[in-house]
């Protein structure tokens, strides 16, 4: 980072309270940049005021989608230190994401320290609130490409308006002619069991092979779920399950009054309820809780955002800045 150039804002925007605040719409003040060139590699970093972009029409990212991102999340812990969650894991998919679509390579540890120094610059933009946090979006936007790679988002879009347009929020992606579950829109999605001899309950969510995000919030989810501290903590259960499974399994689970939460997974929500599922014209019902979460969705929630802002500590996911 002695490269880094850091450029101020002279017009610093005023800070919306954290309540009006619009995800994908409000934006702090400054922005993170550094480019690269085949014959020069990458250029010395900089942090410059948010500002538009400009883009050659003809520009890889434009013809053939060669851009990729990360979700990532910066809080304020108690003592009003900024805090990253489980950074290591959304750098090494950055790194990965990079190489299949012939992005140029590039050190995922700097990446990490120039985002640190970004998030520092705008630390006035985290709210202090419980439950809030700064989100940050590093994108890789490929301007030159020989390869054309699809987007992974935007096939689903007129799905999502579809099914809006039925009253449903999102759109459950299924694979093969015996309809495996897979991901919820952009989410990992996650179903809970109980067991038939009543030995607690089955975290289960399809398998990564290849076909299914490596979501972090997925990963911290079946962690949490498989250690014995947590199930202690929380009287719960729980055996975490990795399996392929069907729409006819949630359809026969729900008839055996098994399936007693659908949870949907990621960075954004975090943890996010599923109060019904449609399926071949039939809906498949799900227990209702008063509060949307049942409790091993509500156990969740809570510890990763108790562990995100600093109030619990587990295996050092939740890393501090310093400033």
């Amino acid at each position: 980072m002695s490269r880094l150039t850091l450029t101020l804002t002279e017009s610093p925007k005023k800070l919306p309270p954290p309540e009006a605040l619009t995800f994908g719409a409000t934006f702090t003040d400054h922005m993170a940049i550094v480019t690269f060139h085949p014959s020069k590699a990458w250029s010395a970093p900089e942090i410059t005021p948010y500002s538009p972009i400009s883009l050659d029409p003809a520009a890889s990212c434009l013809q053939y989608s060669s851009t990729c991102f990360e979700g990532m999340k910066a809080y304020l812990g108690a003592n009003g230190e900024v805090r990253l969650y489980r950074l290591d894991l959304n750098m090494r998919r950055l790194e990965r994401s990079a190489r299949r679509l012939a992005l140029p390579s590039f050190n995922g540890d700097d990446v990490l320290e120039l985002i640190k120094r970004l998030v520092v610059v705008d630390k006035r933009w985290i709210p202090s609130l419980s439950g809030y946090s700064l989100y940050i979006r590093p994108t890789i936007i490929g301007t030159q490409s020989s390869h054309k790679a699809g987007g992974s988002y935007s096939p689903g879009f007129l799905p999502q308006q579809i099914a809006s347009s039925q009253g449903y929020d999102q759109i459950l992606w299924l694979f093969g002619k015996d309809a495996q579950v897979t991901e919820a829109g952009g989410m990992n999605f996650i179903v809970v069991v109980k067991q038939d001899d009543c030995d607690g309950y089955d975290l289960i969510t399809a398998p990564l092979d290849g076909m299914i995000l490596p979501g972090v919030t997925r990963s911290s989810c079946l962690t949490l779920a498989g250690d014995p501290c947590f199930q202690q903590a929380t009287s719960l259960r729980l055996h975490p399950v990795e399996r392929v499974y069907t729409m006819y399994d949630l359809t026969e689970w729900s008839a055996q009054g098994k399936l007693l939460e659908a949870l949907c997974i990621g960075m954004a929500a975090i943890v996010a309820a599923v109060t019904k599922i449609a399926f071949e014209g039939k809906v498949i019902p799900l227990p209702e809780h008063e509060s949307g979460l049942g409790p091993v969705g509500v156990a969740l929630q809570e510890k990763i955002l108790a562990i995100q802002e600093g109030r619990d500590e587990f295996q050092g996911w939740s890393v501090i800045i310093s400033e």
